[in-house]
């Protein structure tokens, strides 16, 4: 599949993850438009499997959310916990569109475009979760122990 979903607006409150954006070189089927979800695959974790969320399209658009809380593994886990994000059509078995910024002139956002982290308590365990781009300008979502 070719193309990738261009972030528009991160906004990481409120117990959830918001993202906004569009399609960029990839044309959706026009009767898949209700059915695409935004998918987070764990990254280095076996046995983890994908997360999905509804992202129904408007024409290229999408804007969807999801609880941060999902996030936080069930039990014992080594943090970080890596989650990579996707846009994913109903029929794609695979991993769908790749979720990042990458049209407009700002390189190495790694370094300077840093969301804050929310906190998730699960017992008495605290956890940060905290979306972040990776070097090559895609969004990832990374769980840390909070403070």
């Amino acid at each position: 599949m070719s193309g990738h979903a261009e972030l528009a607006q991160v906004w990481p409150r409120d117990g959830a993850l918001r993202l906004v954006g569009r399609l960029h070189d990839h044309e959706p089927e026009p009767a898949t438009a209700a059915a695409w979800t935004l998918r987070l695959t764990p990254r280095g974790a076996a046995g983890e499997r994908a997360l999905c969320y509804p992202a129904p399209l408007d024409g290229m658009a999408f804007d969807a959310s999801l609880p941060v809380a999902d996030l936080v593994p069930e039990g014992p886990f080594e943090p970080p916990a890596l989650w990579d994000v996707w846009l994913a059509p109903p029929e794609d078995s695979g991993a769908g569109l790749r979720v990042g910024r990458l049209l407009d002139d700002i390189r190495g956002k790694k370094k300077i475009m840093v969301f804050p982290g929310q906190q998730v308590t699960r017992g008495d365990l605290t956890m940060l979760v905290r979306p972040y781009y990776t070097i090559k300008e895609n969004l990832s979502v990374e769980v840390l122990p909070g403070r």
